[in-house]
């Protein structure tokens, strides 16, 4: 990923996305070619206007594929926090 065009303003875009927490979690998945991206917005219009603003967006280089919406049950990353902090 980070030798691909734009590298440097989509790092720092997504970053901005994080800080302002909208993006709580985001990776690859397995071989790399698909990222997984756990977001908190009200609804997929959102979510796909926040992410047509990355610089990757105009050269195709970020897709948004699907948008699911996702019930989390379990939720371990507070209590793992607090242990760190022990």
């Amino acid at each position: 990923m980070q030798s691909q065009r734009h590298w440097p303003e989509h790092a720092a875009f997504m970053n901005g996305l994080v800080d302002a927490g909208f993006i709580v979690l985001g990776g690859p998945l397995a071989a790399g070619e698909t990222i997984l991206l756990i977001v908190v917005a009200e609804d997929e219009a959102t979510i796909r206007s926040r992410l047509s603003a990355d610089p990757w967006a105009p050269v195709g280089l970020l897709k948004v594929a699907t948008v699911q919406p996702w019930t989390v049950l379990l939720d371990g990353r507070s209590r793992d926090a607090a242990l760190r902090q022990r």
